[in-house]
C-alpha cells in the first residue's frame, strides 16, 4: 500500500512541475519577471519565483519532500504556507493571471496574499 502511495505522490509532483513550467511560460509572455527551474535528472523538484515589484516576490517550491508557497519582501520571508493550501494559492494566482486581473509588477491582491 505505501509503495503505491509513494508512486502516486511522485506522479503528482511530476504533474505539478509540468503545470508550473506552463504557468511560468504564460507569465513570461505576459511580461512578468519569472523564473522556473527544475532539479534532478527526471525533474524531481521545481521552483517558481515571481517578482511582484517593489521588492516583493512569491516563491513556490515542489518536491517529493513537500510543497511550499512563500511570500518574500526585501529578502525576508514574510509568509510561508505548505501542502494543499499552497496549491490553492497557486491556483488563485493562475486564475488571476488567466483572467487578466493581475498585472506585472503589481502587488499580490489581498485575496491572494496573507500580508
Amino acid at each position: 500500500m505505501f509503495y503505491r502511495l509513494s508512486e502516486q505522490y511522485r506522479y503528482f509532483v511530476r504533474d505539478l512541475i509540468v503545470n508550473l513550467q506552463a504557468l511560468a511560460l504564460v507569465m513570461e509572455r505576459r511580461g512578468y519577471l519569472v523564473s522556473c527551474y527544475t532539479c534532478g535528472e527526471e525533474a524531481e523538484s521545481a521552483s517558481l519565483m515571481v517578482s511582484m515589484g517593489g521588492g516583493a516576490m512569491m516563491r513556490f517550491l515542489v518536491s517529493d519532500q513537500g510543497i511550499v508557497w512563500t511570500e518574500i519582501y526585501d529578502d525576508s520571508e514574510l509568509v510561508r504556507i505548505e501542502g494543499a493550501e499552497a496549491i490553492a494559492k497557486l491556483q488563485e494566482l493562475a486564475d488571476l493571471i488567466k483572467q487578466g486581473l493581475l498585472e506585472p509588477d503589481s502587488p499580490l491582491p489581498s485575496s491572494l496574499s496573507f500580508l
